[in-house]
């Protein structure tokens, strides 16, 4: 992404219009539920390769260990990342719960 400092008119986008530029999809046409659904498509995508590459090892199969490391260590962290986002939503709520109204 590149942020155009000297262009005040040029703010920072959100995500999703950097995702979707030139198709021209609204914000308002993606939704959060669509967005977390594609990341945690994402995250089971890296388990089962990380799954499938540390398997091709123990079998024997002909792999680079720097490739089961990689990505077993891209799963981890992108599991680790969901967690934290869990937790944080987990916090949020129970602050909104403990707010009077």
């Amino acid at each position: 992404m590149i942020i155009n400092e000297l262009d005040p008119g040029r703010r920072y986008l959100p995500l999703v219009q950097q995702k979707y530029p030139a198709q021209g999809i609204e914000p308002e046409n993606v939704k959060f539920t669509d967005t977390l659904n594609e990341f945690m498509g994402d995250i089971n995508r890296l388990q089962v390769e990380s799954t499938e590459a540390t398997e091709k090892l123990i079998k024997g199969e002909p792999v680079d260990i720097h490739d089961v490391m990689i990505s077993s260590q891209k799963a981890r962290t992108s599991f680790q990342l969901l967690m934290e986002l869990r937790n944080k939503g987990l916090d949020l709520y129970r602050e909104v719960l403990r707010m009077q109204v």
